[in-house]
């Protein structure tokens, strides 16, 4: 980003690319992550202040592997090479790599034998470190160092300092390296000298600097659903262009209880020009019926089209519609590891009707989840809705299995209340990434005073995640689960069972649809 000092992240197909850069950024590092086989000249022209080679599923040892630009080492800037990143730097500049007769995988330990700048200040000789890799390197290139090893004899981490080239066997950017983001800071601040000025008031005045120039003196819509990434966006495009600025809130009978009156109020008194559509029966209506949840969310973001349309329609000069798009969904669109398999549809509608016309701003595109929650903080938005838990765009819709009606939505709404009122009587809220109810087409008998019951089971879904990707289920209190259980059967009429999920992601989503 222009203003910014700026770390490329080179990717070579690594699951652990984006944690990478959300460790980057942590550390108020700007980074982004480009394609391994992009063009030098175009990475060169964007004067990368350091650049970090991600590691990968490939073996340099293959005769297709991905390469390692000579270009792009000849820029002169620090380099850090994370495990397939040290293989393909070592290679590059003729070290020796190997297959290793033991693949090691999972914790394992290494003694660091040079505890200057990069391993500098762990605060024990002997490290825990993450490991993933068959291969290893065998003789360092020349003019290389060895820093660290394995238990196992294998090279851990080595330095060439008068060229500032760096490189690690091990992961530094997960969890399980304890002194990883040490390591990363001993890079980023003492190797290659940056200054940490990614913070979320920089980023507030740079997007509000760049929706001006984008927009110029033409309006912009917004369709606000009541989450997090939609509120931030319409914040940063207010505050940029006052009331120049449309959203739309279409309400589709789908959402929690208490959520529409709370999006109205929060953006009302805000004094934001609020288009506020109940479009509850419409909705509903296109949905009787329905049981197939693609068929679902198709049909949900279809009629959500046909009434933004009706309302962009009687709007004049509106030539920009706002998209809360983030970073992770811009790295998808250049991944190195080819298509991934549909499970099912993007939660979130992907675009408007062409006769619309409309240039797209998403002022949010350089932000991870938690960096767009920073920037709604320092912009002054209630922690209630910066810390919303993510909400699915077809809403209620998809955790009603089976056919969506009001009843069923009503029986739903009030089951989910009570789960979030729990959650939050419990200080867990921070903890657990979403969670909610879901009602389910079965019903089970029961026992209620003297008379027998057949009635709705209702689960309980609840985990733990840093972007959604992957997901545990969270471990929560026993004495947690029996309020909830105890409060929705006793409150809620039509449920008399609850159970708990405890899927994690994968193999389960964390819908249930």
């Amino acid at each position: 980003m222009a203003g910014h000092q700026t770390v490329l992240i080179l990717d070579y197909g690594s699951q652990y690319t984006q944690l990478i850069a959300r460790r980057v950024r942590e550390l108020d590092v700007y980074c982004e992550i480009v394609p391994f086989d992009a063009p030098p000249a175009e990475l060169a022209a964007r004067r990368p202040a350091a650049i970090i080679l991600s590691g990968g599923p490939a073996s340099v040892t293959q005769e297709d592997a991905p390469a390692l630009s000579d270009r792009l080492l000849e820029l002169g800037v620090p380099v850090l090479g994370i495990c397939y990143g040290l293989q393909v730097l070592t290679r590059t500049l003729g070290g020796e790599v190997a297959p290793s007769p033991n693949r090691e995988y999972g914790r394992a330990w290494i003694r660091v034998d040079d505890d200057a700048d990069l391993l500098a200040n762990l605060d024990e000789q002997r490290a825990q470190v993450w490991m993933s890799h068959g291969d290893h390197v065998t003789r360092p290139a020349p003019g290389f160092d060895i820093l660290a090893r394995s238990d196992d004899g294998l090279v851990a981490a080595v330095a060439d300092r008068r060229r500032r080239l760096y490189g690690v066997q091990f992961h530094p950017e997960v969890v399980h390296t304890p002194r990883g983001t040490r390591m990363l800071k001993n890079f980023l601040y003492d190797v290659a000298g940056l200054t940490g000025d990614w913070t979320p008031a920089s980023f507030v005045d740079d997007a509000i600097g760049r929706i001006r120039a984008q927009v110029g003196d033409a309006r912009v819509v917004c369709g606000l659903s009541g989450g997090v990434d939609s509120a931030v966006a319409a914040a940063l495009i207010h505050r940029a262009i006052g009331d120049r600025l449309t959203c739309v809130f279409v309400d589709n009978g789908l959402l929690r209880a208490g959520e529409a009156a709370q999006v109205v109020k929060l953006f009302g008194d805000r004094g934001y020009d609020l288009r506020h559509i109940d479009a509850t029966d419409r909705f509903l209506d296109a949905l009787a019926g329905v049981t197939d949840p693609e068929t679902k969310r198709k049909i949900i973001g279809r009629v959500f089209v046909e009434v933004f349309d009706d309302v962009a329609a009687t709007l004049e000069d509106v030539r920009f519609l706002a998209q809360g798009t983030l970073y992770p969904d811009v790295i998808e669109s250049v991944s190195v590891r080819g298509p991934a398999a549909v499970i099912k549809s993007h939660h979130n509608v992907g675009g408007l009707p062409e006769h619309m016309k409309l240039a797209v701003c998403e002022p949010l595109r350089e932000l991870f989840k938690d960096e767009v929650r920073a920037a709604g903080l320092e912009m002054g938005l209630p922690e209630q809705m910066v810390w919303r838990h993510p909400f699915p765009g077809p809403g209620l819709a998809i955790r009603v299995l089976g056919e969506v009606t009001a009843e069923r939505l009503a029986v739903l709404r009030s089951a989910d209340l009570i789960v979030q009122e729990e959650i939050a009587a419990a200080g867990l809220h921070r903890a657990i990434w979403q969670g909610f109810a879901v009602l389910l087409p079965v019903r089970s008998v029961g026992v209620m005073g003297d008379d027998r019951t057949y009635e709705d089971v209702l689960a309980i879904r609840a985990v733990s995640s840093l972007d959604g990707m992957t997901a545990d289920w969270y471990p929560m209190p026993h004495e947690v689960l029996g309020r909830m259980s105890t409060r929705i059967i006793n409150e809620v009429v039509g449920v008399n069972r609850v159970v708990y999920d405890v899927s994690s992601k994968p193999p389960a989503t964390i819908e249930w649809e």
